[in-house]
């Protein structure tokens, strides 16, 4: 299997985060893909169908925000292209308010089927990765050139939250743009798809995930206190709310 990270070209980067490549040529099947709390949306392109859940997951899938875990099965040898876009872009590159796509991930081919359909063509057709993601960054760059305009208010404030989790961040950021609680909590769930207080949750929960994945602790105590939270108990329950399973759980899976 290969797994790659890629840094999205310049002229997408104010829309993509990072570009996530997995190709598995490995007769081990089925494949099984976690997918989990990340705090963006995504643009994901398979070369097989498989199983989203309990339902059927076609070839190009539009996520929103998500809460409930969830796995991706694939039955056959794949290729996996995942866009990590900006927390707000599903309003401003689909025009889709976000809070419609939260845990709802769709089939992209029934947004303008016209054009959606001609990109799931030419990539069910390219042997390419690289021609793959090209394909895709000039669809996203066309998407560009009619974007919505997004309040600075909410990219503020998602960045803002994204780097400072803590519970006490929420008044802060919203004494800083003299807002109303009410007016806070509609422009996270129309451009964000989620309401503040669960956008930072899953913030945290991802920078702690991160830094679980990379080893980047001496034990969970010290893990749950970097990352915000009161205590290890406090963090095994968010982790569980999020994966439906213990941090122990977790790392016990990755050593099978």
């Amino acid at each position: 299997m290969r797994v790659q990270n890629i840094k999205p070209d310049y002229k997408i980067a104010s829309y993509v985060d990072r570009i996530l490549v997995i190709e598995n040529e490995v007769d081990v099947k089925p494949f099984v893909l976690p997918l989990y709390a990340n705090g963006v949306p995504t643009l994901l392109f398979k070369s097989v169908k498989g199983k989203l859940g309990n339902s059927n997951s076609n070839y190009l899938t539009l996520f929103g925000q998500t809460i409930s875990p969830e796995s991706l099965v694939l039955y056959e040898n794949f290729a996996l292209i995942a866009y990590f876009l900006k927390p707000n872009s599903l309003i401003s590159l689909f025009g889709i308010p976000a809070f419609e796509l939260t845990d709802k991930p769709i089939d992209l081919t029934l947004l303008s089927p016209n054009k959606t359909a001609t990109l799931q063509d030419r990539l069910l057709n390219c042997e390419n990765i690289e021609v793959m993601i090209s394909i895709i960054d000039s669809f996203i760059f066309e998407l560009m050139k009619s974007t919505k305009t997004v309040s600075e208010k909410i990219i503020y404030a998602s960045e803002k939250l994204a780097n400072y989790y803590f519970k006490e961040s929420l008044p802060t950021i919203q004494k800083e743009l003299n807002i109303t609680e009410r007016t806070f909590q509609r422009l996270f769930e129309q451009y964000i798809g989620v309401s503040p207080n669960t956008y930072r949750r899953i913030c945290q929960f991802n920078s702690a995930f991160t830094d679980l994945n990379l080893g980047k602790y001496t034990n969970l105590s010290d893990l749950a206190y970097n990352h915000g939270y009161a205590d290890q108990s406090h963090y095994i329950r968010s982790f569980k709310e999020f994966t439906n399973i213990t941090p122990g759980e977790y790392l016990k899976y990755g050593t099978n």
